[in-house]
């Protein structure tokens, strides 16, 4: 497996998104455990989680306990970075809320160790911002629990350029990644890339793969993406993850998945080079 660095840390090139193994449709706890072990067989050493991915109101932090779980029945378990959030919440009837005060924050970070059961947190990251609570003060929370050994590593989550500056500043100088939605259909935040790759931290996209699942279908608006896969004899999720890898050194995807057959055609990218003519090709979709 090729790797990378979040911080000081380095880890997969590809990592793994928990999120499917909780949310709405996830598959039952066999095949999830079966997925994340598939992926630590791999070589998969970075696996994003979320105290808001769970489906149910009486069950907060399901996808942490699950990767807990899964990490601890594995001998290649204690070589994973776990980065995890908080700061959204999912009262239980599928929608979405947010809580960026310091108090839920370090309420949240707290639990969040327990249900991982470890002593620090190897990458909190404050998971989207709460237009009602200043971003400053949001971030000062995670600059708490890092100054207090509670996590090891701090990060930010949906978070804009000036947002970026700012928690870089608040963090005196730690912030060590960035978590932005960032696929073939959602570019939007190709500046928040750019501009993780000038500072020299990590990028991590999230749901990287939107869009792609039905290249072949889609006609003219990812038929480049089916192509190129078709000429290399690879699926073209695998050519959209080596398009992002190859586009900055702080890129770090990590792709969901609910089956491990899904995760493994993922890490395989990391070995799959595309010419610089199909990255342009690939750029201008």
């Amino acid at each position: 497996m090729h790797t990378r660095r979040i911080g000081d840390v380095e880890v997969s090139a590809i990592g793994l998104g928990g999120m499917p193994m909780s949310i709405e449709g996830r598959p039952d706890e066999a095949r999830s455990l079966a997925t994340l072990h598939a992926a630590l067989d791999a070589g998969v050493t970075l696996i994003d989680t979320a105290d808001a991915y769970h489906r149910d109101a009486d069950e907060v932090g399901h996808n942490e306990s699950l990767i807990a779980k899964a990490l601890a029945s594995h001998d290649r378990g204690a070589d994973v970075l776990v980065a995890t959030k908080g700061g959204h919440l999912r009262p239980g009837d599928g929608s979405w809320t947010l809580d960026g005060s310091p108090r839920y924050l370090k309420e949240a970070c707290e639990a969040s160790l327990r249900r991982l059961g470890v002593e620090a947190i190897g990458l909190y990251q404050f998971h989207r911002p709460d237009p009602r609570v200043p971003y400053a003060d949001s971030v000062g929370a995670v600059r708490d629990l890092l100054d207090e050994g509670k996590i090891r590593l701090a990060g930010i989550s949906n978070a804009n350029l000036e947002q970026i500056r700012q928690a870089q500043d608040i963090l005196g100088g730690r912030l060590v990644s960035v978590q932005n939605q960032f696929s073939p259909a959602f570019r939007s935040s190709e500046p928040e890339l750019r501009l993780c790759d000038e500072l020299g931290i990590a990028f991590l996209p999230w749901s990287p793969l939107g869009g792609i699942s039905r290249a072949r279908e889609l006609g003219s608006a990812y038929a480049p993406f089916a192509r190129i896969a078709e000429e290399h004899g690879v699926s073209p999720q695998r050519v959209c993850l080596a398009w992002m890898l190859a586009k900055s050194p702080v890129v770090v995807p990590i792709p969901g998945a609910s089956r491990p057959e899904t995760i493994l055609d993922s890490v395989a990218a990391a070995d799959l080079v595309l010419t610089v003519d199909e990255i342009a090709v690939l750029d201008a979709v």
